[in-house]
C-alpha cells in the first residue's frame, strides 16, 4: 500500500482531460486562512514533495490530513475505466475526503504534478482537533459534505452491476447508500456493462457484481462481506469484555445514547444491522432540528454523531445484528447473528422501526423495483422524466415530496386523511401549497400498481366517492407509518399489542413488587423496560413521538437512568423509588 513518501510512475498532465471539479470553487475547495494553517501547524510537520510522488492511492485504508503549501497535486479517480482527474489541488488546499473521518477506503489516487511542500497532520490527531475546535470542525465538515455531494453526482467510486429488477442488487445499493459509500450503479441493459465485465472470467459474470477497482470484484456479496472489502468500519466483537452499556440500534436515539454513555465514562458498544444513522439518515433535509436554522441532511446528522461517539472511544459495530437477549449471572447477554455474544451491565434498545408496506396485493412484486421508503432510494429507481407518488401525510412525506419537486419532478402526494393540519408541520404545508410541481390528493389511497418488470403506473381512489384515477409514475415512496422489529424480544421483555416496547408508566401495575424489582427496592425508570437495566428509546418505544429531536432526548435520558441503575445495583434497596416521577 502506497503512502506518503512513496514515489511511483504515473500519468502526466499530457493527454489527461480537464478536471471534473474546479479547484477554484470556494464552496468545494476553500483556501485555508493563516489562522487555520497556524492551528494545523501545531499538530503536524512540513515536508517536501516531488513530481510524480504518490501521496495516497486508491484502496488505501488510511492516510494523513495534508495541506498543500507549494506545488500542485492531481487527484485521480477510476475503477477500471480510464483515470480522470477529479481536481488539481493548489496551495492552501486541504487535501482530504470524508473517508478520512469514516474509515472508508480511499477512492482516489493523489499524484504530485509540480514539486513543492505540504503540511502533514496524522489522521488521529486531525480527527481529535475537529472535536476540540468547534469552529474549525464545522468548517471542515461542511466542506467535506459539499465535496462528497459533488463527487456523488459524478457517479464514481465502486460500481454495482445488476438489474433494477433484482432484489440483491437493490439490497447492495441500499447498503452502500445508507453507509454513504461513493458508488455508481450500472444496469444490465447499459452498453458499458460488457466493457466493465470484460476483465472477469466468463463464468463469473452473473449479476449482481461489485467492481471494487484495481481489478478486484465480488459476486453478490453479503452486506458484511462488502463492508469488509470496501473498508466500512464495523468494529470487532470483543467477547472477552464486559460492557457497561450495549446500545442496539444506531439511529438518532441510539447515537445519542452512545455519545452520552461513552462521554460519561461508560464502556460502550453500539451495533446496527445496516448503517449508522438509521432511517433518519435517508432524510434529504431535516429543517426543524434545534440549532440548524438552514436544516441539515440526515446523513450529515449521522456522520456528526458518529464522530462524537468515536471521540469518546465508543465501539461501533456495523453491520452487526442482535438476534437474542438473555440474562446470565446478573448480566445481560446480547446474542449476535455471527454467533458471538456481548455481555453487558445495561442495554438500551434503540431498534427503530420498519416502514409499513402498502396494503396492495402486487406491492411485494415492486419492492426495490419502483417502491421505496425514502427519497434518496427513490431517485435511484426513477428515470429522468418519471413522475413520483408519495404516500403519507406526516412530515417525512412532505419532505420527500418537496425534495423531488425541487428537482423539477411532478409529484403526487397521496394522503388517506381529509387534511394535513394534524399530521404535518405548518412550514411544510405552506411550501407544498406554493409548489406547482406537487399535487395533493386528500382522502385518497393506492388501490393498484402496475408495470412491465418495473413500476410504471399507480391507481388511486377517492375513499369518499370511490372514483379512481391512474397516475403515470416510476416510483412510489411509502411513508404510512412503521412497525417495530421486536420479534426476537418476545418473551424476554413486555411488548404492547403492536410489538412496541413497553416502558415506565406503561408497564403492568405492581411490577415493582415482583422479583427482581423488589430486590432492587425500586420501580422501573421512565424509559426502562420490564427487565431491570434494559431500556428502550426512540421509535421502538411504545408511545414515542417518531421524531428525531425527541428520540435524541430519550437517548440522553436513558443514559442518565443507566447510571442510576448501575449505582443502585451496587447497593440494592437504598434510596426511594422515583421511577414513575
Amino acid at each position: 500500500m502506497a503512502g506518503p513518501g512513496t514515489t511511483q510512475p504515473s500519468s502526466t498532465d499530457a493527454g489527461v482531460p480537464a478536471a471534473l471539479l474546479d479547484d477554484d470553487d470556494p464552496a468545494l475547495f476553500p483556501k485555508l486562512s493563516d489562522s487555520q494553517l497556524d492551528l494545523l501547524a501545531k499538530h503536524g510537520h512540513v515536508r517536501a514533495i516531488t513530481a510524480g510522488e504518490v501521496l495516497f492511492r486508491y484502496g488505501d485504508t488510511a492516510y494523513p490530513a495534508m495541506v498543500l503549501l507549494e506545488g500542485r497535486v492531481a487527484v485521480l479517480m477510476g475503477t477500471g475505466e480510464p483515470e480522470r482527474a477529479l481536481t488539481i489541488h493548489q496551495p492552501r488546499d486541504l487535501m482530504i475526503e470524508l473517508s478520512l473521518l469514516t474509515g472508508e477506503r480511499v477512492h482516489a489516487t493523489g499524484v504530485v504534478r509540480e514539486a513543492g511542500s505540504m503540511l502533514v497532520v496524522p489522521a488521529q490527531e486531525f480527527r481529535a482537533l475537529l472535536a476540540r475546535e468547534p469552529a474549525f470542525g464545522d468548517f471542515v465538515l461542511q466542506m467535506l459534505f459539499r465535496r462528497r455531494k459533488a463527487i456523488e453526482r459524478l457517479r464514481m467510486g465502486i460500481q454495482i452491476i445488476g438489474s433494477r429488477f433484482d432484489r440483491d442488487t437493490h439490497r447492495l445499493r441500499e447498503f452502500v447508500a445508507r453507509n454513504r459509500v461513493l458508488h455508481s450503479w450500472v444496469d444490465v441493459d447499459e452498453p458499458r456493462r460488457e466493457r466493465l465485465l470484460a476483465m472477469l472470467p466468463a463464468d463469473a459474470r452473473e449479476s449482481p457484481i461489485v467492481l471494487l477497482g484495481n481489478g478486484a470484484w465480488l459476486r453478490n456479496p453479503t452486506n458484511a462481506e462488502l463492508a469488509d472489502k470496501i473498508g466500512v468500519p464495523h468494529g470487532s466483537v470483543l467477547v472477552e469484555k464486559t460492557y457497561d452499556l450495549v446500545v442496539i440500534g444506531a439511529g438518532p436515539a441510539g447515537l445519542a445514547a452512545t455519545v452520552y454513555g461513552a462521554s460519561g465514562g461508560l464502556l460502550t458498544a453500539t451495533l446496527d444491522a445496516v448503517a449508522v444513522g438509521g432511517q433518519a439518515a435517508t432524510s434529504a433535509r431535516i429543517e426543524n432540528y434545534l440549532g440548524f436554522p438552514a436544516g441539515l441532511s440526515g446523513s450529515e446528522l449521522a456522520e456528526r454523531a458518529r464522530l462524537q461517539a468515536e471521540k469518546f472511544k465508543a465501539q461501533i459495530m456495523v453491520p452487526c445484528r442482535a438476534v437474542g437477549l438473555a440474562e446470565r449471572d446478573g448480566f445481560h447477554v446480547v446474542r449476535l447473528d455471527v454467533g458471538a455474544e456481548l455481555v453487558a451491565r445495561s442495554v438500551i434498545l434503540a431498534l427503530g422501526v420498519q416502514y409499513r408496506r402498502l396494503p396492495v396485493p402486487s406491492a411485494a412484486d415492486y419492492e426495490g423495483l419502483g417502491i421505496a421508503y425514502a427519497a434518496d432510494f427513490a431517485r435511484e429507481q426513477l428515470r429522468p422524466d418519471d413522475a413520483a407518488v408519495v404516500v403519507g401525510g406526516a412530515n417525512s412525506a412532505g419532505q420527500a415530496a418537496l425534495s423531488l419537486a425541487e428537482e423539477g419532478r411532478r409529484v403526487h402526494l397521496v394522503v388517506r386523511g381529509d387534511g394535513l393540519e394534524r399530521s404535518m408541520a405548518r412550514y411544510l404545508r405552506d411550501r407544498i401549497a406554493d409548489d406547482p410541481n406537487v399535487e395533493v390528493l386528500l382522502a385518497h389511497e393506492v388501490r393498484e400498481l402496475g408495470g412491465d418488470g418495473h413500476l410504471e403506473w399507480v391507481t388511486v381512489a377517492d375513499v369518499r366517492t370511490g372514483a379512481q384515477r391512474t397516475l403515470a409514475a416510476g416510483c412510489v415512496i411509502v411513508l404510512i407509518g412503521a412497525e417495530p422489529r421486536t420479534e426476537w424480544l418476545a418473551g424476554q421483555i413486555a411488548l404492547d399489542d403492536d410489538g412496541f416496547v413497553l416502558t415506565g408508566p406503561a408497564l403492568p401495575a405492581g411490577l415493582s413488587d415482583r422479583p427482581p424489582w423488589d430486590t432492587l427496592g425500586r420501580g422501573p425508570f421512565l424509559v426502562e423496560t420490564s427487565r431491570p437495566g434494559v431500556f428502550a428509546v426512540g421509535d421502538v418505544r411504545s408511545g414515542s413521538t417518531k421524531m428525531v429531536a425527541p428520540a435524541v432526548g430519550e437517548g440522553g435520558m436513558a443514559v442518565r437512568f443507566v447510571a442510576e441503575h448501575l449505582a443502585r445495583s451496587l447497593h440494592p434497596g437504598q434510596g426511594a423509588a422515583t421511577a414513575r416521577a
